[in-house]
């Protein structure tokens, strides 16, 4: 899998680019502000048609201008998906894959699936649950469509059961909250089950990606999940669980929580509240790790997400580095560049000389690369 050409038309920063890119590495050097993000986001977008900064879709579009407009072309295998996106101002985004609007839009990050490493990738350890929680749910939609169709099923059942507590209080309708907590409890079991199954998986490569990124032989690097609303004492590697018991569980639970729910107006258990971690060598990351083991971990957690889609695809994703060199210290550096060879990469720098000396060279300037 690789981008053979990007273009972007009035996207951030960009007017309008044409690259067409290397199928190896691409490293792009340019001073700050000069854009070289902004060419790695429109990649990441048109993979999980999200930026991977977390900003909504208005900000992607450049002052004064009415409509972003991203189009790339990936090769996969000897077939070709072109994937365009259109984001106005007012009204709703278009999407199309090789011309024709997908039947699932989580079909589109299994078509072309990226892994990015970020210089904030420190808050996935560092800072609350939601980014965990995050990077769980969109690695598994680049795994498995349904996962991204189970998660908008979920916030969908979600947005509607706190409108009508927020709305309604303790006068909420009886029998409509039952209809809604039977939406939510069935789709956020699966969403559960999505998240142990894949815990599970990465449960294998957690420790080695460590290893390889800096850490030292022998330690050992295994996920958690807390729950309110379940006891998830053990993830246990290749776990299957079962969705429809999970459903069950919650379900109970939204029935013992009713009360305080109707008070606070907010539905107070599920996945959302729920805080997935890791513990090194039995040491709480986010609270007992010093900030170099946490800069490993989030770099394993990157690594173990570029393994699994590697394996489940059958070929390499593809790599955005996002100014990561200047963040690591030479070990880390090395750890992280021995994956660079196996798929296409985009690299960005302010500085050449911190970039190891590896593939093409592109120089980012007046909005344009070259």
């Amino acid at each position: 899998m690789h981008l053979e050409w990007l273009e972007l038309d009035d996207f951030r920063s960009y007017r309008s680019l044409r690259f067409e890119a290397d199928s190896g590495i691409n490293v792009l050097i340019g001073q700050n502000g000069a854009g070289k993000t902004n060419v790695l986001e429109a990649v990441g977008y048109l993979s999980q048609l999200k930026s991977f900064r977390r900003t909504p879709d208005a900000a992607l579009i450049r002052a004064g201008a009415e409509k972003a407009i991203a189009r790339g072309s990936f090769r996969d295998r000897g077939s070709t998906i072109d994937i365009a996106v259109e984001i106005p101002v007012e009204g709703r985004r278009q999407v199309l894959v090789n011309g024709k609007r997908p039947v699932r839009l989580s079909d589109v990050a299994t078509s072309a699936p990226v892994v990015a490493f970020l210089p904030d990738d420190l808050d996935l350890v560092k800072k609350g649950p939601a980014l965990r929680r995050e990077y769980l749910d969109d690695l598994g939609t680049q795994l498995v469509p349904t996962v991204g169709a189970d998660q908008r099923e979920f916030e969908k059942a979600l947005r509607q059961r706190n409108t009508l507590l927020k709305q309604e209080g303790r006068n909420a309708d009886t029998m409509t909250l039952d209809v809604w907590d039977a939406r939510l409890a069935e789709s956020g079991g699966r969403v559960l089950a999505n998240r142990l199954r894949l815990l599970g998986r990465l449960r294998d490569l957690l420790s080695a990606a460590y290893q390889t990124v800096g850490g030292e032989q022998g330690e050992v690097l295994l996920p958690t999940y807390r729950s309110a609303w379940i006891d998830v004492s053990e993830i246990s590697a290749g776990m299957d669980p079962d969705h429809r018991t999970l459903a069950e569980r919650l379900m109970k639970a939204l029935g013992q929580r009713r009360g305080r729910d109707l008070e606070v107006r907010s539905t107070s258990a599920g996945p959302h509240r729920d805080d997935p971690g890791f513990l090194l060598n039995g040491r709480d990351v986010r609270v007992q790790a010093s900030q170099g083991e946490q800069r490993s971990v989030a770099l394993s957690l990157r690594v173990g997400a570029y393994q699994l889609l590697d394996k489940r695809h059958g070929r390499p994703p593809i790599l955005l580095l996002d100014d990561v060199f200047s963040e690591l210290d030479p070990s880390r550096a090395e750890g992280v560049t021995a994956l660079l060879p196996r798929g296409q990469v985009f690299v960005t720098s302010a500085r050449d000389d911190e970039v190891p000396d590896m593939g093409r060279r592109w120089r980012v300037v007046g909005g344009a690369i070259v």
